[in-house]
């Protein structure tokens, strides 16, 4: 009596449990849909590479297709106001602009990474900001973020960027590590993983000043928020179970990147992302990948836009995003 029971009610579980599988689990179908997914060779494709990994062997949640990686953030722009893109990983301050250029598309789902800034240097002379005036620095970064966050940061210990520090703008890192490579007394401020790629190459190059550190020790209410998740508010409207999905599985890469920092990175070289895994793990403490979403994220990002708005209120696309520009994760 007691085995036919127990049968019976395997037996009716089973049929419960296929009905919830077929249904996706939970009662409601799976969105099988295609995530088209973009992000920067850098910390923030270093933030999701598990998810690649995960996609790549078929155990993720959704249907993601990761797009190449770019390598320059302008090339994220016409993709999603076009619709190519569904997710990307972006400059916090290119989400900005983004919202504004196409009337509120895109919104922010959660933070990437804050900030990546270091000061560099062949020798001992740099131990504070203060220490910048009448040095020849090398930067990469004109009109974007980083001049924005490194002329506020000078400002508050009374240095004018344009006229109390001689800065040579450069294109890119490739030409700010030939000048360094070739100036015995070379300062640079450059962002993570190349300021670790940089010291490897350059014998007697070393990190002067975390500048992440040094705002969050100098600035309130805000935080550095380098980069942001951004998803198509059509598609995340369509699609509001693939959000909360990736949001977890972007949240759950995060933590695995950052507790297993000899495993992601060997991933990171594996995809491309970083070229050898041994710089990889050695510029990850300083790329500072940080999961943030709902109302703490609104708090920090909205803030740190402010103060680049500050700066010059083109770097954000003319004006503040609205309430709208923060996805409601709470």
């Amino acid at each position: 009596m007691k085995r036919s029971f127990v049968s019976k009610v395997t037996a009716c579980l089973g049929i419960v449990l296929t009905g919830a599988m077929l249904l996706g689990g939970c009662g409601s179908a799976k969105d099988d849909t295609a995530v088209r997914v973009g992000a920067m060779s850098g910390p923030t494709a270093m933030s999701m590479v598990k998810i690649m990994e995960d996609s790549a062997a078929g155990n993720a949640s959704c249907n993601y297709e990761f797009s190449e990686l770019a390598t320059d953030a302008s090339a994220f722009v016409a993709p999603l106001t076009k619709g190519e893109l569904d997710i990307a990983c972006i400059p916090s301050n290119l989400a900005s602009v983004i919202y504004n250029k196409t009337g509120g598309a895109i919104e922010v789902l959660a933070s990437c990474n804050f900030g990546v800034l270091n000061v560099v240097e062949k020798g001992e002379s740099i131990s504070a900001l203060s220490d910048l005036a009448g040095k020849t620095v090398y930067m990469t970064g004109q009109g974007a973020v980083p001049e924005y966050t490194v002329r506020y940061l000078v400002s508050l210990v009374g240095l004018d960027l344009d006229n109390d520090i001689n800065v040579v703008w450069c294109a890119d890192t490739t030409e700010a590590l030939s000048y360094i490579k070739s100036d015995e007394a070379a300062v640079a401020i450059l962002p993570q993983p190349f300021v670790t790629a940089a010291c490897a190459q350059v014998e007697g190059l070393r990190v002067a000043i975390d500048l992440n550190a040094e705002w969050d020790s100098n600035v309130e209410g805000c935080s550095i928020i380098t980069g942001v998740v951004v998803a198509r508010k059509e598609f995340a409207e369509a699609h509001p179970q693939v959000i909360k999905d990736f949001l977890k599985e972007y949240e759950n890469s995060v933590i695995y990147v950052n507790s297993n920092p000899e495993e992601a990175s060997a991933l990171i070289e594996k995809y491309g992302i970083v070229a050898k895994a041994a710089i990889a793990q050695k510029a990850l403490p300083g790329c500072n990948l940080a999961y943030r979403t709902g109302s703490e994220l609104k708090e920090l990002l909205s803030g740190y836009l402010g103060i680049l708005y500050g700066q010059n209120p083109a770097s954000v696309g003319g004006n503040l995003p609205g309430e709208d520009f923060y996805y409601d994760a709470d």
